[in-house]
């Protein structure tokens, strides 16, 4: 079923994020300063933006745990392009996304022909994909990466009259895939293969395509958080790039309100939930808390958000 414009959810996830923004504010003032918030807005880019992606394929009945791995692979070969190339942001940009897709297309045609639970395939590629990246780092750092990726930096180049480029582009990119899934036939489509993908074929649907492409455009997003990840970093990558991106990831889809079993969702919500995820992690670091506390609760955030889904469907199942 389609989200209508702002679900309840979200208004609550504002909510949630409104009270903890006031509270770590009072706690530490300088939580709410310009400072502050542009590296929070810096950090929450990437898994957004991965998260949009995230939710097309969880829509659909799919997951994609192997987006970590994806992104080390994206990153070195964009490091190396840039360091014995010396290429520009587009061909680091354009090259990023293609090796994201590709990568995103082996997921998508493993599971929509081979027809093997998402979880499986997935899985398997995270392994496939991290020993592709360590190969290609050769059990060495990349150094000496230049500045070409400033735009996306953390610096004055890379933002505009105070918000990073990076979360401006997340942000339209966001509202792109909002609008296709809320008012396009084909957006509709993803949320009837979630909710059935049989009765989705026999309508005409054609479902293999439609899982293809969400795997495919969510690899396409990972190349882009790539470029995202090594513009706020150093002139040096190693191979902690993309560790445990996915777990963020999907903790912020399914904060968010979409649904772990498919046919509900909602980008919006994503937005929300990966801020919300980074609002807790840089508020356990502000205030000098121990930093595992913040997976503790976003744990909690994700068994509250999952636990609500479940009643939800058993309450529309007593209803029909």
């Amino acid at each position: 079923m389609i989200a209508p414009l702002v679900s309840g959810q979200e208004v609550v996830l504002l909510a949630v994020i409104a009270v903890l923004w006031l509270v770590l504010g009072w706690a530490t003032p300088a939580f709410l300063t310009a400072d502050s918030l542009r590296p929070l807005l810096i950090e929450v880019a990437p898994i957004a933006l991965i998260g949009v992606g995230m939710t097309l394929v969880i829509v659909a009945a799919g997951i994609d745990v192997s987006v970590g791995s994806q992104m080390m692979v994206c990153g070195v070969i964009t490091a190396r392009l840039l360091v014995e190339a010396h290429v520009s942001l587009v061909v680091a940009l354009v090259a990023a996304v293609a090796v994201g897709a590709l990568m995103g297309a082996v997921n998508g045609v493993l599971i929509a022909w081979g027809r093997v639970h998402a979880i499986i395939i997935t899985f398997g590629t995270l392994n496939l994909f991290q020993f592709v990246g360590r190969q290609i780092f050769g059990s060495r750092t990349v150094n000496g990466i230049p500045a070409t990726l400033d735009v996306f930096g953390r610096g004055a180049a890379g933002q505009t009259l105070g918000v990073p480029h990076s979360f401006l582009l997340t942000a339209v990119i966001a509202g792109a895939v909002w609008w296709y899934l809320r008012q396009t036939p084909g957006g509709r489509h993803f949320y009837a293969i979630g909710g059935d993908a049989l009765a989705a074929e026999l309508a005409g649907i054609r479902v293999r395509r439609r899982v293809l492409l969400t795997y495919v455009v969510t690899g396409a997003l990972v190349g882009v958080a790539a470029i995202f990840t090594i513009a706020k970093g150093t002139t040096t990558l190693d191979q902690s790039i993309g560790a445990g991106e996915e777990l963020a990831v999907i903790a912020a889809v399914i904060i968010g309100g979409t649904s772990i079993m498919g046919g509900r969702g909602s980008v919006l919500g994503t937005i929300l939930g990966a801020l919300l995820v980074q609002t807790v992690s840089s508020g356990v670091t502000q205030l000098g808390w121990p930093s595992n506390l913040s997976d503790l609760f976003v744990g909690i955030f994700v068994i509250v958000a999952v636990g609500t889904d479940l009643l939800r469907q058993r309450a529309r199942r007593r209803s029909r």
